[in-house]
């Protein structure tokens, strides 16, 4: 079987109809047992109450399949210029021969073209051929119905062979189907036949699945990194709303200079980093090493109290400690692009998070007391 495949694609250039008919019924002869009396039974549901069939389908087991010229030319646009071409050899008998695919493959695709259906047993016995005859005689409902149960019905076994036919077929919804399949299996597909002779034959399609690969394994990587800066951005929001909120309504440690701080006990359950960030405001009101710069606790709250005035648009009013300095600071030096980048990052993650809460909870929240216009300072519990 690996020979005569090789044979075939060895002679594959140009994609004309009568060529990719004969590559395709050669590379595809799977070996189907034939039922003599089923077809018998098909051939003669084709008629019903119709007239006189005037065409004669030959397969390649010499068997006739009677049929009507009108029905077939409907259906098919090739079949109909294959009628309406002048024969060789004058013939009272019209005969069209379907030659290189299994006797029953054929007698369902005849059937198709009077009752335009497909049972799922003859998807799952004749998917292959079926695509392959619906692509080389121009009839898109069954190539449609083909490319799906073909997608739903791949295994290690046939992914290479669904990949190269859907290929040759230009059935690209099938082909990527096919990609992502072996993609996610190709350990096991590696050791089939089918990936052993792609191998030795067709290194330009074998070229394209280790490259699908490669690109898959780098949007996933891009995915993940994505996820990940999107959770920074949006723990950078939440930190300023939770500064905000302690600045403005104050919480179980630390509060504004003119509220006392509420001393419960229990943790914050507005913010799930309210702690975490109180515990950081306190260090940085006690520190004595955060004016020259040594501690890197009282950095990171640098950076907060910066981006929060980097994000706030009422400095004025604003209860956040130095926020109107550090925008009177930006107005005079500028900020860098990489910090530019940062800001407006939280910015719309803090827009996104807004924008995700139900609406009953955003009506609910307490509006915050922007009253006082002077900056005020931090006070922290006894």
């Amino acid at each position: 079987m690996c020979s005569h495949r090789k044979e075939i694609l060895s002679k594959i250039s140009v994609y004309s109809v009568p060529q990719i008919n004969r590559i395709i019924s050669s590379i595809l002869k799977i070996s189907v047992i034939m039922s003599p009396n089923n077809f018998s039974g098909d051939v003669n549901g084709f008629h019903g109450e119709m007239s006189e069939a005037d065409v004669q389908i030959v397969t390649s087991g010499r068997l006739r399949i009677p049929a009507h010229s009108t029905v077939l030319a409907a259906a098919s646009t090739v079949l109909e210029n294959i009628l309406v071409r002048p024969e060789k050899r004058r013939s009272s008998e019209r005969t069209i021969r379907i030659l290189g695919v299994p006797c029953d493959a054929v007698s369902v695709f005849i059937q198709f073209l009077y009752s335009f259906k497909c049972t799922e047993e003859h998807m799952e016995r004749h998917g292959i051929h079926l695509l392959a005859l619906s692509h080389v005689y121009l009839v898109p409902q069954l190539k449609q119905r083909c490319t799906k149960g073909l997608a739903e019905r791949l295994t290690i076994e046939n992914a290479v062979d669904v990949l190269q036919l859907a290929r040759l077929c230009d059935a690209p919804d099938l082909y990527l189907k096919s990609m992502k399949f072996l993609s996610c299996n190709f350990k096991k597909v590696e050791e089939t036949e089918g990936w052993k002779f792609l191998q030795d034959n067709d290194p330009r399609l074998e070229l394209e699945i280790l490259q699908f690969m490669d690109e898959a394994e780098l949007r996933k990587k891009r995915t993940r990194r994505h996820k990940r800066e999107l959770s920074l951005y949006l723990q950078l929001s939440e930190a300023m709303d939770c500064l905000e909120h302690i600045c403005t309504e104050g919480c179980t440690g630390v509060g504004p200079f003119d509220k006392e701080p509420s001393n419960k006990r229990q943790p914050c359950s507005k913010f799930d980093i309210c702690q975490g960030l109180q515990l950081l405001i306190r260090h940085f009101a006690t520190c004595k090493r955060r004016t020259n710069g040594g501690c890197l606790r009282c950095k990171r709250m640098w950076q907060i109290l910066r981006l929060h005035a980097s994000i706030c648009d009422q400095p004025n009013d604003c209860r956040v400690p130095l926020c109107r300095q550090f925008k009177l600071k930006v107005q005079q030096r500028g900020d860098d692009e990489l910090w530019k980048s940062l800001v407006r990052k939280v910015a719309s993650a803090r827009a996104m998070s807004s924008l995700s809460l139900p609406k009953r909870k955003r009506e609910e929240e307490p509006t915050m007391d922007l009253s006082h216009r002077q900056v005020m300072n931090f006070r922290l519990a006894a």
